[in-house]
């Protein structure tokens, strides 16, 4: 067996959900990684991602880089996670314009598009890592998709969203994931995207509780 993939396994194994909180170094030295990780796929996407460049590119071991994220797909997932979070933070700095929920999570989610839609590459990596996430991936699937609420639920305006809201949350999430594999695909124009996107925001307007008069 490859030394790699020695390593690979031996941290694959490790428990991360118990793991304390990182310090401030390891913390600067995660975000290093994931730096390094992002500007690797923007030049070459999935296949550019090579443990062995990503370690050399932010400064740290091989063994340390596997200890942080077990596998590339770990370490995709996690960028994806990362890139939605700092958009998130774009566009609570400007909120979307939209008389109702729906027309500003549709605005939201179209921004978010566009600006995966700039980085090609990198759109592609992250989503082909979502793709191939098996269960082990399953902390970094969960946080990619914690993010992705809390930008539709911004959006919409909600802090105590009811159960059927968050069914239609949901929905409009994966037909937003479906609809960056259709266009990375190029089996879906951006203008069919933006009809996909409006179209599954409406079910926030039939989501939402009548107002008692």
């Amino acid at each position: 067996m490859p030394a790699e993939t020695k390593v690979e396994a031996s941290a694959a194994r490790a428990t991360r959900s118990d793991s304390p909180p990182l310090t401030e170094r390891q913390e600067a030295r995660r975000r290093r990684i994931l730096h390094a990780s992002a500007q690797l796929a923007s030049r070459g996407g999935f296949d550019a991602v090579q443990m062995r460049e990503v370690a050399e590119s932010s400064q740290v071991a091989l063994g340390t880089l596997y200890r942080y994220f077990p596998s590339k797909v770990h370490l995709l997932v996690a960028t994806m996670q990362d890139q939605l979070e700092h958009m998130h933070g774009t566009l609570r700095k400007k909120p979307p314009a939209g008389e109702t929920a729906s027309e500003r999570v549709a605005a939201t989610l179209m921004r978010a598009f566009r600006a995966l839609q700039r980085e090609p590459h990198l759109a592609d990596a992250m989503v082909r890592a979502l793709t191939f996430a098996d269960r082990s991936v399953s902390p970094e699937v969960d946080q990619v998709s914690r993010q992705t609420t809390a930008i539709i639920l911004d959006a919409m305006g909600l802090e105590n969203p009811t159960p059927e809201q968050l069914s239609a949350v949901r929905v409009i999430e994966h037909t937003w994931h479906s609809a960056l594999i259709t266009w990375l695909s190029g089996r879906a124009s951006i203008a069919q995207v933006k009809i996909d996107i409006e179209t599954v925001c409406r079910l926030i307007d039939l989501t939402t509780p009548e107002e008692s008069t």
